[in-house]
């Protein structure tokens, strides 16, 4: 239960919803506790006027009176019964919407570390089926344990008002049902944390076979795919009859001991009419009675469920509560340009993998410079735009922007003044405006300024191809463009921004040669504009002002296109190979 302390704040929140529904529950329940009395009191009325040889007619007048003012008790009851649904319930879901956005909001803003260490599929699970677990407990967990809590006292009062040693007797299985809930809820817990877990696993199977659907279909792996999802599936089916199980224990036991009452009632109380301590009415109400705290008792153990899986997803959603991103904007000093980037001493290891992927480099990048980083697949240049952009710190050394430490610098304000344009192109289900509206804060952009960019990025001829223009839609990680044109549409989103600083991560891999020369020069035509270009491709880096050639995290070579070529070192190794090819 420590777990849901944390929903504490959302209760206090809600106070008045809370309180005005047990308000309702009281009400509800004192409408319900008098129907047993009056048709105890009706029964014990009926056979006094009986043996009194009263008239049947009167009798059967008392009888419509009596038939009256008991629907009055039912409809005030179900009246009442109906505002605590609209109290306690939608608070739930209002909890239940606030917990989700604040979730939601704190994956925002957790650092990009973290989702290299989480997968997609748990992190969607935690904010959709463990929310809804909590929500469960905040609303027909929450009621109907109110609900016992107030209905038990009411029902121990009248029934002690009619007779104080048939009430303790009737009670006497009641501590035993407490105890079978005490020692199952602790299995149900564990073995609710198992299936939430299992289920966080078919959703990450699920989100990335669907993901790469184009891949498993392209390699015929479906099968392979489904047995992998259907050996989740029966890993999950398994630990879900596992509680089944446990669950199925308290019907059967809380409908034994209640039986047991009604059977106390009716054996006990027949032998106590033979002494006049009780009459045949009171036996009926008594069986009403423990009748009506039959589903309150039988629900418990359905809410202790419902408040066990509720505490185990409550502490998977507080494991990424607690989390602290280990990325944070300290400095609210507003940052005027980015003049000067240096690199001092700065070496880079995964916390993840282990891999060491930059060791010991220094150097700089001036204002309004254009820099090529090159080198093999897994040589570190990715690795270096990461700590650019800061989305990681340094191991070891110093990443400094205008002389001052990163760490040190309003890093919103930096980001605003930088555009990047990633290795991996994700482009959202809208429309082809805005996606690229989406590189700016301001919600208007003219046709004219996505023309310019597009233009720049050499796709608008692509874009007015499509019969809606700007106004296409895209499918689901722009799936109905081609990887050259998804590139170039990701290009035009970083330079709508006129960022002061454009990094392109290996972005013109999907895109011919020719293509390749036109929107580099469009890229040289910037002015004031520093851009950092990573590549594998000696072409896409013919018009920087230096070359960084990277090698194992370490920069083996510097120098401007045509000094290195000259070296004839490593980069003059991969232009005769490229030019070969």
């Amino acid at each position: 239960m420590n777990s849901l302390r944390y929903l504490n704040k959302y209760l206090l929140k809600y106070k008045w919803r809370i309180w005005l529904g047990i308000l309702c529950i009281i009400a509800s329940n004192l409408f319900g506790v008098m129907m047993p009395k009056v048709v105890g009191d009706a029964v014990n009325g009926f056979k006094d006027d009986i043996a009194a040889h009263v008239p049947a007619n009167d009798i059967l007048w008392g009888t419509f009176m009596i038939a009256g003012f008991y629907m009055l008790l039912n409809i005030g009851k179900g009246f009442f019964l109906f505002l605590t649904r609209q109290t306690i319930i939608i608070m739930s879901r209002l909890v239940e919407y606030d917990l989700k956005n604040e979730i939601y909001e704190h994956y925002q803003k957790l650092d990009f570390g973290f989702y290299k260490k989480n997968r997609i599929g748990d992190l969607m699970n935690r904010i959709s089926e463990d929310v809804s677990q909590v929500r469960q407990y905040l609303g027909p967990g929450l009621m109907y344990n109110i609900n016992l809590l107030v209905l038990f006292p009411l029902c121990i009062y009248w029934m002690m008002q009619t007779n104080v040693k048939l009430t303790l007797l009737v009670l006497t299985p009641l501590p035993l049902l407490s105890y079978i809930i005490y020692k199952v809820s602790s299995k149900i817990n564990y073995a609710s944390r198992k299936v939430q877990e299992e289920q966080s696993r078919i959703s990450s199977i699920t989100q990335e076979n669907f993901s790469g659907i184009r891949i498993l279909k392209a390699y015929l792996r479906e099968e392979e795919s489904k047995q992998k999802f259907n050996e989740s599936a029966e890993a999950y089916k398994g630990k879900t009859m596992k509680m089944v199980l446990l669950n199925s224990l308290f019907m059967p036991s809380i409908t034994f001991l209640i039986a047991l009452s009604v059977l106390l009632s009716i054996y006990v109380g027949g032998l106590m009419t033979y002494t006049n301590e009780i009459q045949i009415g009171d036996i009926i109400a008594f069986i009403m009675y423990v009748n009506m705290l039959t589903w309150p008792f039988a629900s418990v153990g359905w809410v202790t469920s419902i408040i066990q899986r509720a505490a185990a997803s409550q502490e998977r959603i507080n494991e990424f509560l607690k989390l602290q991103p280990e990325i944070v904007n300290t400095v609210q000093t507003p940052l005027s340009s980015i003049d000067s980037i240096r690199f001092e001493n700065v070496s880079f290891t995964y916390e993840n993998s282990g891999i060491t992927a930059l060791k010991d480099l220094n150097f700089s990048i001036r204002k309004g410079e254009k820099i090529g980083i090159i080198g093999k697949t897994g040589s570190g240049k990715t690795s270096i735009l990461y700590l650019l952009t800061r989305q990681f710190d340094a191991t070891k050394g110093t990443v400094f922007i205008n002389e001052t430490p990163i760490q040190s610098i309003n890093l919103d304000a930096y980001r605003r003044k930088f555009g990047v344009v990633p290795q991996e192109v994700f482009l959202f289900s809208d429309s082809i405006r805005n996606n690229i509206a989406f590189g700016i804060n301001d919600a208007e952009i003219t046709d004219e300024e996505l023309i310019n960019v597009t233009k720049q990025a050499h796709v608008y001829h692509n874009i007015e191809r499509f019969p809606e223009k700007f106004d296409t839609v895209l499918g689901e990680r722009g799936v109905n463009l081609s990887g050259g044109q998804k590139q170039r549409i990701s290009i035009a989103r970083a330079l709508i921004r006129k960022p002061e600083l454009l990094l392109l991560d290996d972005c013109l891999s999907a895109v011919d040669t020719e293509t390749e020369e036109i929107i580099l020069k469009s890229l040289d035509e910037l002015q004031n504009q520093t851009v950092v270009i990573v590549s594998h491709r000696i072409s896409s880096l013919r018009f920087t002002d230096r070359i960084l050639v990277i090698e194992d995290g370490v920069i083996v070579e510097n120098g401007s296109h045509e000094d290195l070529l000259q070296k004839e070192g490593a980069y003059y190794e991969m232009y005769l190979k490229q030019l070969a090819e």
